[in-house]
C-alpha cells in the first residue's frame, strides 16, 4: 500500500519528467496543503537562462500565489532530490511544516547532506521537518537515467566533430 509520502513524491517524479522532457536535469516538486497539490514545480534552469528557476523556487511562488501569503505554514514540500542551499533557504523564509525529498545530495544538499539549514540552526527563525529517502531508488534512477543519456550525446557530439574534422582535412 502506497503511504500519503510516497503517492505526493509520485507526483513530484512527473513534475522531474516534464524537466527531463525539456533538456533539463529531472527535479520536480509538488506542495501540500490539507492533503491536496496547491503547486507544482519543475527545473527551468536552462529553458529560463535563470540559475534561480530550480523546481523548489518555481513551485514555492506558484505556492505563494495559490494561499495568498509567503507563508506555507501548514505545508509539504515534496522534491525529488535534497534541495540546495539557495532552495533550503528559502524553503526557511516560507515556513512549510516539511521538506520530504527522494534522493540526498552528499555535496551539496541543504537539508542535512551537505549541510542542514531547515533543522535547529539557532540563527534562523523557522524550523521545517526534513525527511529522505521517499522513493528515493526511483527519483535516482531517473537522474542516473538523464546523465547516462547526456554523457552518451556528449560523447556522439564529440566522436561526430572528430570525424568531421578529420573530413575537412582529407580534402
Amino acid at each position: 500500500m502506497e503511504t500519503e509520502d510516497e503517492l505526493f513524491m509520485t507526483l513530484a517524479m512527473r513534475e522531474a519528467e516534464k524537466a527531463r522532457a525539456a533538456g533539463e536535469v529531472p527535479c520536480g516538486c509538488v506542495i501540500v496543503k490539507d492533503k491536496r497539490v496547491i503547486a507544482r514545480g519543475w527545473n527551468q534552469v536552462e529553458s529560463l537562462k535563470d540559475a534561480t528557476a530550480h523546481a523548489e523556487m518555481l513551485a514555492l511562488t506558484a505556492a505563494e500565489s495559490a494561499v495568498g501569503d509567503w507563508r506555507l505554514e501548514g505545508c509539504t514540500v515534496y522534491v525529488t532530490k535534497e534541495p540546495c542551499p539557495m532552495c533550503a533557504g528559502a524553503l526557511v523564509h516560507c515556513r512549510p511544516d516539511r521538506v520530504v525529498f527522494g534522493i540526498p545530495d552528499p555535496k551539496g544538499g541543504a537539508c542535512g547532506g551537505w549541510i542542514n539549514l531547515l533543522d535547529s540552526n539557532p540563527p534562523l527563525n523557522h524550523k521545517c521537518a526534513v525527511q529522505g529517502g521517499v522513493l528515493g531508488e526511483a527519483c535516482l534512477a531517473q537522474f542516473r537515467s538523464f546523465f547516462q543519456q547526456a554523457r552518451a550525446t556528449a560523447k556522439e557530439r564529440k566522436r561526430r566533430m572528430r570525424e568531421e574534422a578529420e573530413n575537412d582535412t582529407a580534402d
